[in-house]
């Protein structure tokens, strides 16, 4: 292995720290690298081309006062693929909160589990008083760029997706949304087209745009709401967006004394709005459906006078505290998706009727369902659903599903052993949806190594077809991606 230390950091995070997302799979990494010649258990194959990209929460500082894992500063990682070799990069995402938090070598900003007036500093971003944009969630490759960004919005940060040289923060040519971008903004494969939208505390709540396969700012659209909600996806057909309103946002006795704690509210119904695309002027049209909450959706496509969608329902959003565990604990369970009990689902909205049907895909708990990207907005076979495991946020393995007919294939990994997101590489020149790799990076506490490991997209259950030994164990995080571009 040629390792080159691009940059080192001073970690003031306790020696004895024991909180559960600063220790095992979460562990912080504190140095970036730079590595060729990579150590490969099997034999990576030639016609995979492209970069994996993964985004994760890494913090160096103690918090102000409760630590949640979605509060860690952002850390990209990037394998690139290329002619049967492999090489690995990893960076910090110098927003400009983590350097002001260099700066001075304490946090700043309080986290989404405290009170905004805990934090040092009045100023922030997002969609909740006085945060900071960690550009930690999500990582997209838009106009051959990786674009970081946050759960709860902010800007959208620029790097080479193969090296990770910051290229500075996206500005639509000065005219970014004030709000700032939620995390999960897609890109349409067939027009380069970026579809994001941003939420926030005032009036209209939410909002939708797009930027053109040239990088302007071309339609943006209010989708009013009857007050502030948490969204944290969207899923696109060709002519549409989807968006929703759903019955799990803050509290509102809560809020009028500084304080944001979501609640869930089952007497409401789960709202999704459909938003006419391109440009186009009309009507934003609202379809109900039963209550829950959605973290993630897995694509949308048009069938006629009925628009599909796919996602995670949660069976189980409002999660009743255990008086023998710690307000910690209990704060926590919200990041288990056994817990929270979240299952593959699909709603159809009918644009002619104004109905909505629904109906649940499998009984198993599943999350962070990826697809092949070249097909998103139109019809997909397959999707690529983490496997969840139980008492924390993890993942044991992934899901092959068959989102025609419900059922699965699946990978497990050995215990002790988690994956990341795992994202569909298609293979150079391929002709079916599912002729391509899975790509993850796995981080192992029994042995404290980590690996990229790719799979056959089309039978993820033979086990891994290469392995390529990273030069030091990953911390865990949310969100992945995939670009054929180097």
């Amino acid at each position: 292995m040629q390792l080159n230390v691009h940059e080192r950091f001073d970690s003031r995070l306790p020696a004895d720290d024991d909180h559960p997302y600063r220790t095992g799979a979460w562990r912080p990494q504190c140095v970036e690298y730079d590595a060729r010649g990579l150590d490969v258990t099997g034999q990576l194959p030639e016609d995979l081309n492209g970069v994996y990209l993964r985004n994760t929460e890494n913090p160096l500082l103690p918090s102000i006062g409760l630590y949640h894992p979605f509060d860690g500063d952002g850390m990209l990682h990037a394998v690139t693929f290329e002619n049967g070799a492999a090489r690995y990069s990893n960076r910090f995402v110098r927003t400009e909160g983590f350097l002001a938090e260099q700066a001075v070598g304490e946090s700043l900003w309080a986290g989404v589990a405290e009170a905004p007036s805990a934090s040092l500093r009045e100023d922030g971003w997002g969609a909740r008083p006085r945060m900071k944009d960690a550009s930690s969630t999500d990582v997209t490759v838009y106009r051959g760029e990786a674009l970081t960004s946050f759960w709860m919005c902010g800007d959208l940060y620029r790097h080479d997706p193969s090296t990770l040289e910051p290229l500075g923060c996206a500005d639509v040519g000065g005219e970014f949304p004030r709000w700032g971008v939620s995390a999960h903004p897609k890109v349409d494969p067939r027009t380069g087209e970026l579809l994001f939208f941003s939420y926030g505390l005032e009036h209209p709540h939410l909002r939708y745009g797009e930027l053109s396969a040239a990088g302007e700012l071309q339609h943006t659209v209010d989708v009013p709401l009857s007050g502030p909600r948490l969204p944290h996806d969207m899923a696109f057909t060709e002519h549409y967006a989807v968006l929703n309103d759903l019955p799990m946002f803050w509290d509102d006795s809560l809020m009028e004394h500084g304080l944001y704690v979501p609640r869930f509210h089952p007497e409401l119904p789960s709202r999704f709005a459909i938003v006419p695309r391109h440009g186009v002027e009309g009507t934003v049209r609202w379809f109900e459906a039963e209550p829950t909450y959605v973290l993630h959706f897995v694509n949308a496509y048009e069938e006629g006078d009925e628009i599909v969608l796919d996602g995670f329902f949660q069976h189980r959003p409002a999660i009743v505290p255990d008086r023998r565990r710690s307000f910690e604990e209990n704060l926590f369970r919200y990041l288990d998706v056994t817990e929270f009990q979240a299952r593959p689902h699909r709603w159809r909205f009918d644009l002619r009727t104004g109905a909505c049907r629904e109906e649940a895909r499998s009984e198993e708990f599943r999350e962070f369902g990826m697809i092949n990207d070249t097909v998103a907005g139109q019809r997909a076979r397959w999707s690529y659903h983490a496997i969840p495991a139980e008492g924390w946020f993890g993942f044991t393995g992934v899901a092959r599903f068959d989102l025609e007919s419900g059922s699965e294939q699946r990978f497990d990994l050995p215990a002790g052993v988690f994956a990341s997101e795992t994202v569909m590489a298609p293979r150079d020149g391929a002709v079916a949806e599912d002729d391509g790799y899975l790509v993850t990076i796995t981080m192992d506490v029994v042995n404290d190594e980590s690996y990229c490991v790719v799979l056959d997209a089309s039978d993820p259950a033979a086990g891994p077809i290469a392995s390529v030994r990273l030069p030091e164990r990953v911390c865990s995080g949310t969100h992945a991606a995939w670009s054929a571009s180097l």
